[in-house]
């Protein structure tokens, strides 16, 4: 078995019983024995990605071995709880600093995304359990090994996230090239969530009404966006800029 795969319905059970992190979960189209629906009762309560897949894409995973029905992709790195790590903030009495991915698939942009963040100081990196970035062996290459640092928080959607982090009196930023006002001009320098779409679709529509405030990276040349890795950096050292001042102002 590779690093980050199992197959087999007796070690992908155990590794959900243990507490595995797992990216995604593959069962056989059809299945029906008890041990399936355990793995499938498992895989809803902790929010992990299950796909009903046909027997011969199996095949191909397993590489000839029995993989009786499933087949499982581990994690690389632990999720965060988003609710613990806002806790974390608020008694550190620091201005939060959050980014939030919207349906970001493509592993060398999340990777990417990660180092941009664990550079400015990013406190978490929220991800929902669908249609997201897979925190896979590749991801961590491309980050540079960001994501052993950076906390990463697996949530049911991000609706559920803005809700929860605007609890905590932190502004919600989205990134969209509809918005009026330049990033430059928006203050970033307090307790911030920052919202990227990707490239093909944007931030989903019932996001981007949740946030407090939206903003544009303005372009002079003739290709319509960035690449959302740059465009996160763009951003995100922004946020570095404008607190920077603000701490020297105060000192």
């Amino acid at each position: 078995m590779e690093d980050n795969k199992i197959f087999g319905l007796r070690p992908v059970l155990e590794a959900l019983k243990a507490g595995r992190t797992f990216e995604k979960i593959m069962i056989r189209e059809g299945a029906g024995a008890e041990m399936f629906h355990q793995i499938i009762d498992l895989s809803k309560q902790k929010n992990i990605t299950l796909n009903r897949v046909p027997a011969e894409r199996l095949n191909r995973l397993a590489k000839g071995g029995n993989h009786q029905g499933t087949v499982a992709f581990l994690a690389s790195a632990e999720y965060s709880d988003l609710e613990t790590v806002l806790e974390n903030i608020r008694e550190s009495g620091n201005s939060a600093f959050l980014l939030l991915l919207d349906k970001i698939t493509d592993v060398r942009n999340f990777g990417a995304i990660a180092r941009t963040a664990e550079c400015a100081g990013v406190n978490a990196i929220v991800v929902s359990a669908k249609g997201a970035a897979p925190m896979n062996v590749d991801a961590m290459k491309t980050s540079a090994g960001a994501l052993n640092y950076v906390p990463v928080c697996r949530v049911p959607n991000l609706k559920s996230a803005i809700y929860l982090i605007k609890n905590y009196d932190i502004k919600t930023v989205a990134t969209t090239e509809r918005s009026n006002n330049n990033y430059y001009d928006a203050d970033l320098s307090g307790s911030v969530a920052i919202i990227m779409g990707s490239e093909e679709s944007g931030i989903s529509k019932s996001n981007l009404e949740m946030a407090d405030e939206t903003v544009k990276i303005p372009l002079l040349g003739n290709i319509e966006s960035l690449n959302v890795s740059a465009a996160a950096a763009v951003i995100a050292f922004e946020c570095v800029r404008q607190r920077t001042v603000k701490k020297s102002a105060v000192f």
